[in-house]
């Protein structure tokens, strides 16, 4: 199965996955910056795909993350994803943002059994969500996604780059106190689930917040 894995509820970024490739990763890209989704995303999967020798027709299918994120960041990605599945006929996933990072923390060598993963949700709040681990088991959802204060998260080690923002209010895990949710990651995770018959989600983002613009009001009549 070779699949194009998109995400930008925190940075944009492009992978190509497939089970029959080294560590099932074919080629990927992730940017820094927080502001350029829609200027860099379709550029960048376009240089993935000819990098690769590949076109849309060859794909699977595709998958978005659908956040917890920003809303015009977050739109970006799945926009682009769902306006790509159409042109190509390809069917579309969804997958929460933060199941990357968690699958990330699965793989490590000393991931806590139950943890939290956090990203910046901004206006001193972060996006968050509970995962547990099985022995060899992608991490459990137990909780969320939800948006709050980071002293109030429980009181489980915290991964992602909420947790290093809010170092003195959680217990952060130092190694992953950066780690943003990325393409690569997200299509790992739902290339397994595709694999073992599980069912991942469509592609309806997951805001959390009511957006900032507001359709306005009538106008107030002039007495």
């Amino acid at each position: 199965m070779l699949i194009l894995a998109i995400d930008t509820s925190a940075v944009a970024s492009a992978a190509l996955v497939a089970d029959d490739a080294p560590e099932s990763v074919i080629a990927s890209f992730s940017t820094e910056d927080t502001r350029t989704h829609a200027e860099v995303l379709v550029p960048g999967i376009e240089k993935l795909l000819a990098g690769a020798g590949l076109t849309g027709n060859d794909l699977d299918a595709i998958v978005t993350g659908v956040g917890p994120g920003p809303f015009t960041g977050l739109r970006s990605g799945i926009v682009t994803a769902r306006t790509l599945a159409f042109a190509w006929g390809k069917p579309l996933y969804g997958v929460m943002s933060l199941d990357a990072i968690a699958l990330e923390v699965a793989e490590s060598t000393d991931a806590a059994p139950a943890f939290i993963i956090a990203t910046d949700a901004r206006r001193k709040e972060v996006y968050w969500a509970r995962y547990s681990l099985a022995d060899g088991q992608l991490p459990k959802l137990l909780d969320g996604p939800h948006v709050g204060f980071a002293g109030d998260l429980p009181d489980l080690p915290v991964y992602g780059a909420g947790a290093g923002l809010y170092a003195d209010d959680v217990d952060a895990v130092a190694e992953f106190s950066t780690r943003q949710p990325e393409a690569l990651a997200l299509g790992q995770f739902a290339l397994a689930r595709l694999e073992s018959g599980e069912q991942l989600l469509d592609s309806t983002p997951l805001y959390l917040r009511e957006s900032d613009a507001q359709v306005p009001g009538p106008r107030k009549r002039a007495l």
